[in-house]
């Protein structure tokens, strides 16, 4: 399995510190931002991951992140995606990387206070399909939300619905079989011109062929200024974050 990490948008939410700097260039704790997917994934087991980057500073990512081996890869590669296409616009650069293999694919500014790594394990056992991660929260009209049977099957995906079905929220996680592909040539943009992944999870939803699993630990989004201090609290609080054996930097 190969891995996709999304550092693109413009970061408009976390103005003016985004102004000189893409949003997961900046601090979460003692790291930046782009140091936890990275690291969940390859403490998951994933060791060729790309970086689709977009925005500000494209560069700095390279030169922050360099080959990737002081997280444990074997593989890091970068692409650069232009414009607000979309999640499901910024995996079609990632097709020629993956090839055949499945993927995991994880939103750069989602900071989780625990291991994905039983998540990946299950979706490696799963025949086929697709897995995303949920989290139970208490306002789910702000988050894609999912309602899911008892077998772990998802049976609808709503965006930021008025009257939520469950208080399931769809956090930024999501897990691929070779099907992707043929996906997502299909897809059209949505009102806001962009191609969603949404539309991606619910053709896999339509074949009978997405499944979910429940996060246990904590888990934000560091997209606005309150986001990314409460993702700073968990990244601080938690005991798996405090034993990781992330880079320091130092020479």
């Amino acid at each position: 399995m190969k891995g996709v990490i999304l550092v693109g948008g413009l970061g408009t939410r976390l103005l003016p510190m985004t102004r000189v700097t893409n949003k997961h260039l900046l601090p979460v704790g003692r790291f930046p931002m782009v140091y936890y997917p990275l690291y969940n994934l390859a403490e998951a087991g994933i060791r060729e991951i790309m970086i689709v980057t977009g925005g500000n500073s494209p560069g700095d990512f390279l030169e922050l992140l360099h080959d990737g081996s002081e997280f444990g890869l074997d593989y890091l590669a970068f692409t650069y995606q232009r414009g607000a296409g979309g999640i499901a616009d910024a995996l079609r650069l990632a097709r020629p990387f993956v090839g055949d293999d499945r993927v995991a694919v994880i939103l750069g500014d989602n900071i989780f206070g625990g291991s994905i790594r039983p998540h990946v394990a299950a979706f490696g056992r799963q025949p086929s399909g697709a897995k995303i991660l949920l989290r139970e929260v208490d306002d789910p009209e702000r988050f894609g939300v999912a309602e899911v049977d008892d077998a772990g099957k998802v049976l609808s995906i709503e965006e930021k619905p008025e009257e939520p079905r469950s208080h399931l929220a769809v956090v930024g996680v999501y897990m691929y079989d070779r099907r992707l592909w043929e996906i997502l040539p299909t897809l059209v943009p949505s009102d806001r011109g962009q191609l969603e992944i949404t539309d991606v999870n619910n053709a896999y939803r339509e074949a009978g062929e997405l499944t979910a699993e429940v996060l246990e630990c904590e888990w934000s989004d560091a997209g606005t200024p309150e986001s990314l201090f409460r993702a700073t609290q968990i990244a601080r609080k938690s005991e798996f974050w405090q034993s990781a054996n992330l880079p320091s930097g130092q020479v």
